[in-house]
């Protein structure tokens, strides 16, 4: 399952912004696409979903791809890529704000990172590298609290599992060496194996998606 948004960059011009569209894969929290335009468009989205199911050799059916209700979203050059792409779509909720709850605390990562500039982007360039920097660390060197403290990246990669035993032994021994330190049990290291999204299917109705599709 994946889920995606835009999210807007100043520029320098007053009242002119840069478009972020960032794609995350909720279950390794991952971001396995993003680009910055100009415009908002359901084009640059498509284009945008095809290249990142081609970059995860996304080929089988059963991608879930959620997004809030806006127009590029459920726009028709983008529901019919994603019919041929067997993607599945999903929406949140009419007038509901924190229904794409994985992509708005990516943008808060993101506009509260000490990296992110001071001041508006000087162009669209500019947006961009940054952008490119912010993902590279965003994916290998950030620890998601959500995941245990590995990095995006790690557990796209299924390293996870292997970090975690590791780091259980380790808190063990602690633990074992010196007991008048802890006032009870370690740090939890078990695997997180299921997320889930509650979202409002084409026919009105709730639905609940889980666990998603690994496609690392």
């Amino acid at each position: 399952m994946w889920n995606w948004d835009i999210t807007f960059l100043a520029a320098m011009t007053r009242g002119v912004f840069y478009k972020l569209y960032m794609i995350e894969d909720i279950f390794s929290r991952t971001i396995v696409g993003w680009e910055v335009h100009e415009d908002e468009t359901a084009e640059h989205a498509s284009r945008l979903i095809r290249k990142a199911c081609l970059a995860e050799g996304i080929h089988q059916e059963g991608l879930v791809l959620h997004s809030d209700n806006g127009s590029p979203m459920k726009g028709a050059t983008m529901l019919a890529s994603l019919q041929k792409l067997s993607v599945v779509p999903s929406f949140s909720r009419p007038s509901v704000s924190d229904d794409n709850p994985y992509s708005e605390s990516l943008f808060r990562t993101l506009k509260y990172s000490p990296a992110y500039p001071n001041q508006p982007f000087e162009s669209i360039e500019k947006a961009r590298q940054w952008g490119h920097r912010f993902v590279q660390w965003y994916n290998e060197e950030h620890r998601h609290s959500a995941i245990r403290y590995v990095t995006p990246g790690q557990r796209h990669r299924g390293e996870d599992k292997a970090i975690w035993e590791q780091r259980k032994v380790v808190y063990e021994a602690a633990k074992e060496k010196n007991p008048q330190r802890w006032s009870g049990n370690i740090r939890n290291w078990n695997p997180v194996t299921d997320v889930w999204l509650r979202s409002w299917n084409s026919v009105g109705s709730a639905q609940e998606w889980g666990p998603p599709i690994y496609s690392a």
